[in-house]
């Protein structure tokens, strides 16, 4: 096969990776960037803190929004022994939690099929969360990893303080982590998505976990909390070309956001080929983390 064959090969690969399921979209994302690693060492800063204020003879419970699979889910379950629940909409990735659940005989992690936009952001709704599901114990722990992407910045206020006001104990934490909004370098997954979201359909990333947390240190029902913001840089490489087209897609919200034309494909496809998996270069993440601590 000559070099063009190859090429156009690959390139037809990676237009129909954008077929691939979510789940299976995330897990390579999972496997080959520093993404979870960036989150895990973070989610211990914080969950190091929070145990420094707790009593020692005390169990605590964690609440894991838009879970996933949960790469995070040794740390968490080790941790929060007096209970684990993981909140996803997504059958697919909590039936992997709950055959790993299954065969490792753990009895206080539980999953909750749901959409945190319908059953968190209003404050009764919380409420009722809180009472059916969690068994009326607040969280020591909530975390909202890549999570806040489904959810309109607009009800970011309100949502915030649903968790802190109603499912929060007195002194736990929010963990949240969110792609910059603000990164120009043309080599991020920020310039990925606003460049091609933007060219097509007029659309940009304006998600700003960074600014969102910043005003709600200066809104008064959180005077008594601690809230710190803090960006960090992460990178993704596959040399398998169809899995690098699988993350872009996933990156570019395809196809549940935006029905990319074949044409248009063909162009991203192009691009990511010659601008990163031929010249061996990494995808850049600038991604904020927001924590909020009681």
């Amino acid at each position: 096969m000559n070099s063009n064959s190859a090429k156009n090969s690959l390139i037809e690969k990676g237009i129909r990776a954008g077929e691939v399921d979510m789940y299976d979209e995330d897990s390579i994302w999972s496997q080959n960037s520093g993404d979870k690693v960036d989150i895990a060492e973070m989610l211990m800063r914080v969950i190091r803190e929070t145990f420094r204020s707790a009593p020692p003879d005390l169990s605590l419970k964690a609440l894991s929004i838009g879970s996933g699979s949960e790469p995070q889910f040794q740390i968490l379950e080790a941790a929060f022994r007096g209970g684990l629940y993981l909140l996803d909409i997504d059958s697919v990735p909590l039936s992997v939690i709950n055959r790993r659940v299954k065969s490792h005989w753990i009895d206080h992690v539980t999953t909750v099929q749901a959409d945190y936009n319908k059953t968190l952001v209003h404050t009764e709704d919380a409420k009722l969360f809180l009472r059916e599901e969690l068994g009326g114990s607040r969280q020591d722990l909530i975390t909202l990893h890549h999570s806040l992407y489904y959810s309109s910045e607009s009800d970011w206020a309100e949502l915030f303080s649903s968790l802190y006001g109603s499912i929060l104990a007195e002194e736990g934490a929010i963990h949240a982590v969110l792609m910059s909004s603000d990164c120009t370098e043309k080599d991020s997954t920020t310039w990925l998505y606003n460049h091609f979201a933007g060219k097509f359909f007029g659309c940009r990333n304006d998600q700003d976990l960074a600014s969102f947390g910043k005003a709600l240190g200066r809104n008064p029902g959180y005077e008594k909390a601690d809230i710190r913001v803090e960006t960090h840089r992460v990178k993704f490489f596959t040399d398998d070309f169809e899995k690098f087209m699988a993350v872009i897609w996933m990156i570019l919200l395809y196809p549940n956001v935006h029905a990319y034309s074949h044409e248009q494909k063909e162009e991203i496809t192009e691009y990511v080929y010659s601008s990163f998996y031929k010249p061996g270069k990494p995808l850049i993440q600038m991604q904020n983390h927001l924590v909020v601590t009681g």
